[in-house]
């Protein structure tokens, strides 16, 4: 009686006698090997996961550390020098080219600009700073060329002093 190896030793030699394509056999994977694998992949991406929220800590830990001044004294810093700015007080969303179809001036349309949301805006040439400060102050020279004195942080001036 012949043994399985030679069963199958037996349809190999005929199916390429024939001239048929043989299907390959099936690969057997065995369980160990599956288990090695996905032991692998889920602790690469746990030690990823833990790597990441390492940074991340870090990270904020970093954003709330004081800034110690390069002498080594702590304390706080030197307050930011304020300036004067010269430009036409608009706002973000005209800018310096307000509708001529609305048939309103300069003023009247920052005016409703800002009551519509928008911000109010110094423009001078190219630049643009957005104005915190009296909203009432600014009203009254919407449209105009002024001087503003503020601290400038960002793009945004925190205005002290219109004229």
């Amino acid at each position: 009686m012949p043994g399985k190896r030679s069963t199958e030793v037996l349809r190999v030699v005929s199916a390429f006698r024939s001239g048929s394509p043989m299907p390959a056999p099936p690969m057997p994977v065995s369980s160990t090997k599956a288990r090695f694998w996905f032991k692998s992949i889920a602790s690469i991406g746990a030690i990823a996961c833990v790597t990441a929220l390492v940074i991340a800590a870090l990270g904020s830990v970093a954003e709330r550390a004081p800034e110690v001044p390069a002498s080594g004294q702590s304390g706080p810093s030197s307050p930011i020098p304020q300036q004067t700015y010269e430009g036409i007080i608009t706002d973000t969303h005209c800018s310096a080219k307000h509708s001529a179809a609305i048939g309103k001036t300069a003023a009247d349309c920052t005016i409703l600009c800002v009551r519509a949301g928008e911000q109010f805006v110094l423009v001078d040439g190219d630049t643009s700073y957005i104005l915190d400060g009296d909203l009432a102050a600014l009203k009254r020279v919407a449209g105009q060329r002024v001087k503003i004195s503020g601290t400038l942080s960002g793009g945004k001036i925190s205005v002290t002093a219109i004229r």
